[in-house]
């Protein structure tokens, strides 16, 4: 089965989905991103349990990942204004590694997927961090942003 962009019109040109026939159901989604810190970066934040002068880093990023989530369709072209019921940002220290894990879980009753909003939930959050305390250093690395799951419409996805 060969499987084809679903943006673009028969003429090749980018266009928006019509979802008019698809059937509303409960769509979820889960993505995350991590971010690294050099050690020293790292010592600081763990040692002020992740405050600054700016606030809690990771409290303001969970505030502007859902804020992102809520808005993803002003920033990706083509996406649905969705109407989400839940939008949950988590973000936990992996203190072996110097990393923060953002997780952004999303959900809704619709006609597409909530992918997009999860991903830029968990991107935005991870900028956030990046800027909260890019102070201590240049060195921090969004190293991933990825889709973990996602429920409902044509099919499921499991990140292995």
């Amino acid at each position: 089965m060969t499987q084809s962009l679903t943006h673009l019109d028969p003429e090749g040109r980018p266009s928006m989905v019509d979802v008019s026939d698809k059937a509303v159901t409960r769509r979820e989604a889960v993505a995350e991103a991590i971010v690294s810190f050099p050690a020293e970066a790292w010592a600081t934040l763990s040692e002020n349990d992740f405050k600054t002068k700016k606030g809690t880093v990771t409290d303001v990023a969970r505030i502007a990942g859902v804020m992102a989530a809520k808005r993803t369709a002003e920033w990706i072209p083509f996406c649905h204004t969705l109407p989400l019921e839940r939008c949950k940002l988590e973000v936990e220290p992996l203190p072996d590694s110097c990393r923060l894990r953002v997780r952004c879980s999303v959900a809704t009753e619709a006609k597409t997927g909530v992918e997009m909003e999860a991903l830029t939930g968990a991107s935005a959050a991870a900028l956030t961090l990046y800027d909260m305390t890019k102070s201590l250093s240049h060195g921090i690395v969004i190293e991933q942003v990825r889709l973990v799951t996602k429920t409902g419409g044509k099919s499921d996805f499991q990140a292995k």
